[in-house]
């Protein structure tokens, strides 16, 4: 396994490279492809046989890798984690003109703290589908990777009320800043223009995009000791990577399943999302090829099973201490945080965290718990909705951070190695029950 600080720099590298779901993904998918995983198609007949490394892709936002076992699949080692973040995401007709400036029109999309965004230099990036000549249409990736927009704040003189709290109108007063003297014509051109110049392609027409804006500033290790991390979207790139270096790192001999969902932000409601039939559809191919193909023994493969939904926690603030019942408010660097709620937004019961317990005292890890405040509500995550999608017995365990949904987040350097090793254990035991 690798360092600590080569661990880091591979995170800092894959976050910097990966401002959208379908970035993530992409970034996942080359990593599998180097280690010897073999792509999918959904659409095709799958062969598959015994040690077989695969990875699927769905909606290009969202991946499932498996490594299957050379004995008979019998049991899954399910990790589980998304793709997308809270953030500002472009309209489709969104530009607009306001005092001699273009300015494009936003959605927020998931639960984002909009004041973080306010005086950020804003890259764009997302999918976006075009024609070319001969009628192909095709969907690329863009990745804008230099500051193009802006939202400035109000000054202090024109809102003396600013410091005392205020509500935010993302409607109408968060539509970045994009060009001084611009039109609504000059938006298309410019897309087209940073499609070419990132593809080499020339005669094509713009059909449609998904893109959000981005913060420039790079992530980075922060603190006295660099005993930080800060970066946009930790939550919950940080567990998509952690999954992914588990997996390469496992020794290879059990059946192995990293699925990273779009869309868990606002729902999960989606054909790539955890409520969705993305899982379930690739485990029944499996299961058919690799297993007897009948319900019963579908059910009995789940049922052996295991997941581990990883989603990032919240971490004791030093400034906010009150926000966490006193007992259960967990530090960065602390290891990794079990997640307990008795109303089920976390799919985490006696047995599974057990068994996560067993294996952070394998992996000689410590480890926490996090239980919201009785007079607080509860975030979700993929754990319980895959569990009831699926059936599988799951848990849901993360990462500590602080500022959770902001455009930057920050989390405990030591615990990307800690959470890394307890799943590669994970991988790697013979035996669940």
């Amino acid at each position: 396994m690798l360092s600590q600080d080569e661990l880091l720099t591979r995170l800092l590298d894959f976050l910097h490279r990966s401002p959208s779901p379908w970035h993530a993904t992409a970034n996942m998918a080359a990593r599998l492809e180097s280690a010897g995983f073999r792509r999918l198609d959904e659409r095709d007949a799958w062969s598959l046989t015994p040690g077989d490394r695969v990875y699927v892709t769905r909606n290009d936002s969202s991946i499932i890798a498996l490594q299957l076992p050379e004995t008979r699949l019998e049991a899954l080692r399910m990790i589980g984690a998304h793709t997308d973040s809270p953030g500002l995401r472009l309209k489709p007709n969104a530009a607009q003109t306001a005092a001699g400036w273009l300015q494009l029109g936003v959605e927020v999309y998931g639960g984002a703290l909009l004041a973080p965004w306010f005086d950020r230099e804003l890259g764009l990036a997302g999918r976006v589908h075009v024609r070319h000549p001969d009628g192909r249409l095709e969907g690329r990736l863009l990745h804008v990777d230099r500051p193009v927009a802006i939202i400035p704040s109000l000054a202090i003189h024109l809102d003396r009320e600013a410091n005392s709290g205020r509500a935010l109108n993302a409607q109408t007063q968060m539509a970045p800043v994009l060009l001084q003297g611009g039109e609504e014509g000059d938006l298309p051109r410019l897309l087209k223009e940073w499609i070419a110049e990132q593809h080499a392609i020339e005669a094509f027409e713009l059909l449609d995009f998904e893109l959000g804006f981005h913060d420039m500033q790079p992530p980075a290790r922060v603190g006295g000791k660099g005993e930080l991390i800060a970066s946009a979207r930790l939550d919950n790139l940080l567990s998509c990577f952690i999954g992914l270096e588990a997996l390469l790192a496992s020794d290879g001999k059990q059946g192995v399943v990293l699925v990273a969902n779009d869309h868990e932000e606002v729902g999960s409601a989606s054909a790539c999302g955890a409520q969705g039939p993305f899982l379930g559809d690739v485990l029944r191919r499996v299961h058919e090829r690799l297993g007897d193909g009948s319900e019963e023994g579908f059910i009995r493969l789940i049922q052996a099973s295991r997941m581990i939904s990883c989603d990032n926690a919240h971490a004791l603030h030093p400034n906010f201490q009150d926000k966490h019942d006193a007992a259960h408010g967990p530090a960065l660097n602390g290891g990794p945080v079990i997640k307990v709620n008795a109303s089920q937004r976390y799919a985490t019961n006696s047995a599974t965290a057990a068994l996560f317990r067993d294996l952070c005292r394998e992996a000689e890890v410590p480890v926490q718990s996090f239980v919201t405040r009785a007079d607080m509500g509860c975030g979700s995550t993929i754990g319980p909705i895959t569990a009831t999608e699926l059936g599988v017995p799951a848990l849901d365990v993360g990462v500590p951070q602080w500022a959770m949904h902001s455009i930057r987040e920050t989390a405990g350097s030591e615990d990307v190695a800690y959470l890394t090793r307890v799943l590669a254990a994970f991988c790697n035991r013979p035996e669940l029950a």
